[in-house]
């Protein structure tokens, strides 16, 4: 444990009397930290204040989706005064760089002696400011790593900032009209194909892969190794709960996204029934939670990659490009894809105004005008909800008679206390029109036989999802809807060989597993 001398001999605390330092050697906790160990994570809601004694702390933050040391702390140095004093979560992690040694100071600890020792409690408050006026000058001397420049209504513009937003880079977006767009048009190769792309190191893209885009910034695209013990298909929540479960036990563990970590979850403005999150949490911030655990623990994460095929009796997977990996154990966790509605009318605007989920950055789009959802699931409630705090009206389009079949009770109480959120019930979206975007929707009243025609700035389908499972082999038992059997209802039709029973979450073909939404039941 720590001592009174050694606490005395810190600049700090050399002020404080001899009982003062007593009671903080008594309540505070004396960490030994191996080089790479963290103190705590950017985002830690504990409020407790750090004491380095030995060693040296970097300080680390998570830009553009990846981490990068921004500050050091030496001996004497303190940490964790902004969240003492301004009672709010870390802001950056501290991570030590060589063998450390760290005092760690509770806060009701901290208040205990701060009662006792005004002038102590006046250099911590003076550090936290110190601290925060640092924070708030790099947050405003950091240019976004890419500026993305498109006109509104352009489907690929669309998709590459919901990529970025959904992968946590940081990015500025304009429209081609925009004053600050006009010089990197011009100096674009081709200034008719958008979306032009202008990265913090000057280069400019026309339209480029999201590969590319993906290369550019740090993030993998492809595996760093020929074979692993467990390789994960699919980064939905299911898919990264495997990357940190396979990873935690020491395992190589590969998980391969084809789009951003997240999946169809990511795609979700508001979860509220999710255990450990008492107040809800987005899909997108749910998604970057698992991944930076995943990757903490080890795992390896590879985006824009899609896996075309898998050779059962190898354990051979084959990804777009050609690349082939072997594994041990595969797990399949593609989850489902967004239903769509069978209109043709509707097919010109995807992207021009009509999307399929309800991602949060969707919400700034809507500002002041109507927007419909089409769906009665918990999805379409939740964003129903989140959308409720910036459009002007909400529109919620349900084909059946009431939410109640189809939506969580929590829910439709919380609809019921919004005044700009509506619900028609036994209703049906039948005709979409526009000049170039959407414009208006045509709604079908099932219940008294009439259509009307209303102007919507944006129409969100939320009615469920498929499964993508097509491109398994013949191997892999599917059920009538494509999902993947597993556990003993694989056993009905001879497929299983092994001398043992299947595993809950085994396929018809041993050592390859489906979990989450892909999995049938």
């Amino acid at each position: 444990m720590v001592t009174r001398d050694e606490l005395r001999a810190l600049p700090l605390f050399s002020k404080l009397g001899d009982d003062e330092l007593d009671y903080l050697a008594s309540t505070s906790a004396d960490l030994r930290l191996l080089p790479g160990e963290y103190v705590v994570h950017e985002g830690d809601a504990r409020r407790v204040l750090f004491v380095l004694l030995e060693g040296l702390i970097e300080v680390t933050k998570f830009v553009d989706g990846a981490e990068r040391v921004i500050g050091v702390r030496e001996k004497g140095h303190i940490f964790g005064e902004v969240p003492v004093i301004l009672d709010s979560p870390f802001l950056v992690s501290f991570r030590a760089a060589e063998r450390s040694r760290v005092v760690r100071i509770e806060a009701k600890d901290f208040h205990t002696v701060a009662a006792s020792a005004p002038a102590f409690a006046g250099t911590i408050a003076t550090a936290a400011l110190d601290r925060l006026g640092g924070l708030q000058e790099l947050a405003a001397e950091s240019r976004p790593a890419i500026t993305v420049i498109g006109p509104r209504w352009h489907e690929g513009t669309h998709e590459l900032r919901g990529f970025l937003q959904r992968n946590s880079v940081e990015f500025d977006s304009l429209e081609p009209g925009d004053s600050a767009a006009a010089e990197i048009v011009r100096g674009s190769a081709d200034p008719s194909r958008f979306p032009i792309v202008r990265f913090r190191n000057g280069d400019v893209l026309c339209r480029p892969p999201l590969r590319e885009i993906a290369r550019e910034m740090g993030l993998s695209i492809a595996p760093q190794r020929a074979s692993y013990d467990v390789a994960i298909v699919g980064g939905g929540p299911a898919g990264l709960a495997a990357a940190v479960y396979g990873a935690s036990e020491g395992l190589a563990t590969l998980l391969l996204e084809r789009e951003a970590p997240g999946g169809q979850a990511g795609t979700s403005s508001r979860i509220e029934n999710y255990l450990g999150f008492p107040f809800g949490i987005s899909g997108d911030e749910l998604g970057y939670r698992a991944l930076q655990q995943a990757k903490r623990l080890g795992a390896e994460v590879v985006v824009t990659r899609s896996a075309n095929a898998i050779d059962a009796v190898s354990r051979t997977i084959t990804l777009d490009g050609g690349d082939a990996i072997h594994a041990r154990t595969i797990v399949l966790a593609t989850g489902v894809a967004w239903r769509h509605l069978r209109l043709p009318a509707l097919d010109r605007f995807r992207g021009r105004g009509v999307y399929y989920g309800a991602a949060p950055g969707e919400a700034k789009s809507v500002q002041g005008k109507h927007v419909y959802l089409v769906g009665g699931g918990n999805s379409a409630g939740q964003a129903a909800m989140h959308f409720s705090a910036f459009a002007e009206c909400v529109t919620l389009i349900v084909r059946g008679e009431s939410l109640a079949s189809s939506m969580s009770y929590y829910l439709i109480e919380q609809l019921k206390t919004k005044a700009n959120v509506r619900v028609e019930t036994r209703s049906e979206v039948v005709d979409a029109s526009g000049d170039g975007h959407l414009e208006t929707i045509a709604v079908a009243d099932r219940a008294n036989g009439t259509t009307s025609r209303h102007e919507a700035a944006a129409l969100f389908v939320l009615i469920g999802a498929d499964a993508e499972t097509a491109w398994l082999p013949p191997a892999i038992a599917r059920d009538e809807g494509g999902y993947v059997l597993t556990g003993r209802r694989v056993l009905g039709d001879g497929r299983w060989t092994a001398d043992r029973d299947p595993y809950l979450l085994e396929t018809a073909v041993p050592g390859i597993f489906a979990v989450g939404d892909v999995r049938a039941g």
